[in-house]
Formats: structure tokens, sequence, C-alpha cells
């Protein structure tokens, strides 16, 4: 197994290559998009106060994202964390079933704004550092343990990593921390939250929280039991190809603003409307089969009232892309969420699990979707995979477009054109500063 400490602190810039490089660009991109886009919901206002009130330091603070309020380090990843975690559209890895940037990312600019060493090619660097070590450690998480944790179980261990390297912990403090982080990182059943939505998402707020607090705790002598995900003799071929296989290359890029396993449905749904040109008026019923964690979200919750349950609902997406022709953030934003010719389709959705597609899952999410009209036709789309992955990458155009139309209705043109030009212009140094500015100024 690669010496894990040793990676977290020996990764130079220099050692990333290009295409590496851009990923982590686009990535960071597409998290501030996500982050505009989110800041103005309930749930990312509420956290982000609760920080600023109650997740205090008299020293070491930071300001919260697109907030420009200060809370201690910890504090600002948190509400940072969640901020990003309230609008679900941000990039993910299939074999973690889960997110690594939506908690590196506000660790990072925690720890950059609090005053840690840092210019544009070690912030590129750490971010990089970030998905290598969080994507590894949910991999491991994921084929160690039956229960299917919630990303903040593991991407605490992500922020661990950044932590310790902008504070310069030695090897051993650095393998304290991530045994701190993974110990104290919310293991959180991800699907009674898929069943049930709520705010709570996907425990990210929880897992920056932890292992920023994991790396600070780590660099007073705290000690923590070994990372099992790191450490166990089972985990180690997760491991062993650090700095030469980039995992932050195989995450995906999400079109729509909702939970991965909805994507295909969406698609499938959206294919034959275009194609047939349905009006949903003349939709008399519509039958979705899926795997079976597809078929699960939002199954206690049949009428989605909030932009929170719209976000897991599987019904809601399928019916909403055949009212609405589309699916974006003004789809699950609550003056849609109520619209009355979703409310009718809501009642002929019918869900199925397809054993095949379950079986597949979850290397492969697959949906197919049937719409009966009212004069008798049914119309059947092929088995529909999830767009955005290595395989069937968004180009850069349709993340720019996603980016824009995200960042614009919350920053404007001018602040939105300011930060995507800012982060372009990096590794250069003199482009880190205003983009710290340019992100944790209130909007």
């Amino acid at each position: 197994m690669r010496d894990v400490p040793a990676f977290v602190h020996g990764l130079a810039f220099e050692a990333v290559p290009e295409d590496v490089v851009a990923q982590a660009k686009r990535c960071l991109r597409d998290l501030i998009g996500i982050a505009a886009g989110a800041a103005h919901l309930t749930s990312a206002r509420m956290t982000a106060t609760y920080a600023a009130t109650k997740m205090t330091s008299a020293d070491t603070q930071a300001r919260l994202l697109f907030d420009g309020r200060r809370a201690s380090r910890a504090g600002a990843a948190f509400a940072g964390a969640a901020t990003i975690d309230a609008l679900d559209g941000h990039d993910g890895h299939v074999l973690t079933k889960g997110h690594a940037g939506v908690a590196a990312l506000p660790a990072l600019l925690a720890m950059a704004d609090a005053g840690a060493a840092c210019d544009g090619g070690e912030f590129l660097t750490c971010l990089v550092l970030g998905y290598e070590v969080g994507t590894r450690a949910g991999i491991a998480l994921h084929a160690s343990v039956p229960d299917y944790h919630c990303s903040g179980a593991w991407n605490a261990l992500a922020c661990a990593a950044i932590a310790a390297r902008l504070l310069a912990l030695d090897a051993r403090a650095t393998r304290e921390a991530l045994g701190i982080a993974e110990y104290a990182g919310p293991r959180g059943q991800i699907l009674r939250v898929c069943a049930h939505p709520s705010m709570l998402k996907d425990g990210s707020s929880f897992g920056a929280h932890a292992g920023v607090c994991a790396a600070e705790l780590a660099q007073m002598g705290f000690t923590g039991a070994p990372a099992v995900t790191v450490e166990d003799v089972d985990a180690a071929s997760f491991w062993t190809d650090l700095g030469s296989r980039w995992r932050i290359r195989e995450q995906y890029f999400k079109p729509y603003p909702v939970c991965r396993w909805a994507h295909p449905a969406i698609e499938a749904t959206l294919a034959l409307k275009r194609s047939h040109r349905v009006d949903p008026c003349d939709v008399t019923r519509v039958d979705v089969e899926s795997f079976r964690e597809a078929i699960d979200l939002g199954s206690r919750c049949p009428t989605p009232t909030t932009t929170d349950d719209a976000q897991y609902s599987l019904p809601y997406a399928v019916a909403a892309a055949l009212v609405f022709d589309r699916f974006g953030a003004d789809e699950v934003a609550e003056a849609r969420v109520g619209d009355r010719r979703v409310a009718r389709l809501l009642e002929v959705v019918g869900l199925r699990e397809e054993p095949d597609f379950s079986r597949r899952f979850p290397a492969e999410r697959i949906a197919r979707v049937r719409i009966t009209l009212a004069d008798g036709r049914v119309l059947v789309s092929e088995p529909t995979q999830a767009r955005g992955g290595p395989d069937d990458a968004l180009t850069d155009a349709e993340l720019r477009d996603k980016y824009f139309a995200l960042a614009v209705p919350t920053l404007g043109e001018a602040r939105a054109t300011r930060i995507d030009g800012l982060v372009q212009a990096l590794p250069d140094a003199a482009a880190l500063s205003p983009l710290l500015d340019s992100l944790l100024a209130p909007f």
C-alpha cells in the first residue's frame, strides 16, 4: 500500500498531469456554480447562520461561502458543504455512490481564507488531493461494510487530508487526523434520506466539519484509531495506485440538479417527449423501471412540497420533465414543485424495480420509461443510462452553460464571469486571492 501521509504531503503541482489539472478546474467551477445556485435556499441560509453564530473562533476564522460572515475553519467548511449539498447538482463517482468535492472544496476554502500558505498551484493540488483521498476512502468503505453510508462518512477523510497538508502536520499526526476523521465522520444511512427527503442530504456538511476538526485535533496531539478504509489489509488495493491512477478523472458531472439515480429516467422521459412531441395533457400513465435504489427515491414522500423533497423524488423528476421539457434549478424550486400539472402526473406515475438494472448498479444506472397516451398509444424508451460520466461526458460547452445558468441569477453576469475567468487563470498565483474574495463575499 502507498504511504498515504507521504502522498498527502509530497504531492507537488508539477507532478499532476495537465489533464488532471484541467479536470480539477472543471470540478471547481461546477461546484462554484452549484453553490451559487443554492446560496439562497433555506437550508443553505440556515446552516450559514448557524455557523456564523454557533461555530465561532477567536483566532482562526474564515469567511463563509457566498455569505461573508465569519466562523471557525471547521464551521466555514460545514456551512460551505451544506450550501453545495443544498442543490443536488454536484459531481460524484459511481463506485462511491456519492461526492468528494462537495466537502473538499469548502474545507480548502476555509483553510486558505484562514491564512494557510496557499498559492494557485497549491490550491489546485489540494483540491486534487481531496478527490484522490476521498474517492478511495469511499470505495473502500462501501467494500468493507454492508450498510450504504452517506458521503460525509468518507469525504471527511478528504477534508482531513487537505487540512493536514495545509497545517503542515507530520506523518504521524496526519495518520491520526485520518483516523479521527473516519471515526467521527457521520455514518448516516443514506437510504433513509432517499426515502424520507430532508435537509440532511448526503451528510457532507458534517463530514467537512469532522475532517477539519480531525486535523486541528491531531495538530494538538489528539490521537485516533487507525483509519480502516486506509490501513486495513482489505483496503490496501484501493491505495496502491495513488499518484498513477487519478480518480478525479472518473468523476461524473450532473446535467440535472437532483439525485443521480433519477437521471436515467429523466433522460428517457425527455427523449420520448421530444421525439414523439408528447403533450403532457395527453398522458394517462407513466411507468418507470429502474434499479432498486432509484425506485426508493421519495417512496415515503409521494407528494413533494419542498425543494428538498423534489431533489430526492423519482416520480417528481419524471413528471416535471414531462411538463417543463427540461430539468434545471427552476424545476426544483418550490414555486414549480406545487405546479398543478405536475401534481396530476404524480398520480399516474408507477415505479417498478428491474432486477437486471439492480444487478448492474452502481457501475451502471439504467431506467426504462413507458408513457401511455389518451389515444391508447404506449411509448417505450430504450434502457437509458445517466449522462455525464467519463464514457458519456458533458462537453466543456455544456459545463460552461450549466455554470452560468446557475451562477448568474444569484451573482449577476459580471461577477459570474469574473469568477469563471479567475478559475481559468489558475494556477496563476495572482488569481487566487481575487477568487477567494469573489467566492466569500455576500451574494
